[in-house]
């Protein structure tokens, strides 16, 4: 009698426990998928759904520099995916490269604006489409963790056409997490720099206070299984797009740029990502400017701002 009692207890909390974890499952099956995958049932390009709750709607492509030399570049990352990006090079041949990483849910039009200071500048560009996002191939986005291994496929790119290239990263939001991790994880081909523009400390604390904001859900356990279940269905955890973890890494020197008025990645997490950097660093902060404004509010102080860096390095 007690032998048939202790089998039904086992058996009632095996099911409880398989209930949990199919319910966590589903939960982070769900969040995962919001945030992470490209396409729906009418574009198979389009960014994750909740790019509609983060971004400005009204926000127009900015116009693609024009340049004497313009050229679609390919490359094939490690996990098999195939990846485009746009060179645009000088008539001059200088050696001086800026590699621009576009956010999260956008793709390299989106770097137009940044492009043509550059190329104003006779700086060579390359801004490249990450993972999952315009002309690339892939479903999931990483938040850096992927995409910074393919900032420094790039880099390596670059190094074969122009072995004399000095190569400076510039990314915004999910862009600026990515070069600090590319630079702070890989030993970047020609690096010379790196502007981030806005990054997160990570992807995890970023989602978990947007869990809040947007849906009024509390961390856990709900981060908990979406950290699961991106490992399982992206092989990349949230919790590893950290670039807390590795800017302390980086060696080149780093330009830190955020906005005061930012409310999705709070200006506190420039100032702790400042403050673990070893390197040569530099902060600007622009008043008045939400996520990813800054270069749109300064204007041409922002440009001041950046190439001054760079000038004294």
């Amino acid at each position: 009698m007690l032998h048939s009692v202790k089998k039904r207890i086992v058996i009632v909390v095996i099911v409880i426990v398989a209930l949990f974890l199919g319910a966590g499952y589903a939960i982070g099956d769900y969040f995962v998928d919001y945030a992470l995958k490209r396409g729906n049932d009418s574009d198979p390009l389009a960014p994750p759904a909740a790019c509609v709750s983060i971004h400005d709607k009204n926000m127009k492509i900015p116009v693609a520099p024009v340049s004497s030399s313009t050229e679609k570049w390919n490359i094939t990352a490690h996990d098999g995916i195939k990846l485009v990006a746009t060179s645009y090079s000088q008539e001059a041949g200088g050696h001086s490269w800026v590699i621009l990483v576009h956010g999260y849910g956008r793709d390299q039009r989106y770097a137009g604006d940044f492009a043509k200071a550059y190329l104003q500048k006779n700086w060579n560009v390359l801004t490249p489409d990450l993972c999952a996002s315009g002309e690339s191939e892939g479903q999931y986005i990483t938040m850096g963790v992927k995409e910074s291994e393919e900032i420094a496929l790039w880099a390596a790119k670059i190094k074969e056409r122009d072995p004399k290239a000095e190569i400076v990263l510039h990314g915004v939001s999910m862009g600026a997490a990515t070069v600090l991790m590319s630079a702070g994880r890989y030993n970047v081909a020609g690096l010379k720099a790196v502007i981030e523009d806005c990054s997160y400390t990570s992807a995890y604390e970023m989602f978990a206070n947007q869990l809040e904001v947007l849906f009024g859900l509390p961390q856990f356990p709900i981060m908990s299984c979406i950290d699961v279940v991106s490992g399982i269905k992206t092989d990349a955890k949230i919790s590893d797009a950290s670039p807390q973890k590795v800017v302390s890494e980086i060696k080149v020197p780093v330009m830190f740029i955020h906005g005061d008025a930012d409310t999705l990645v709070p200006p506190f997490m420039m100032d702790t990502l400042y403050d673990d950097c070893n390197s040569h660093k530099t902060k600007f902060v622009v008043k008045g400017a939400g996520h990813g404004d800054s270069m749109a509010v300064a204007g041409n102080d922002y440009w001041k701002a950046v190439f001054s860096f760079l000038n004294s390095i």
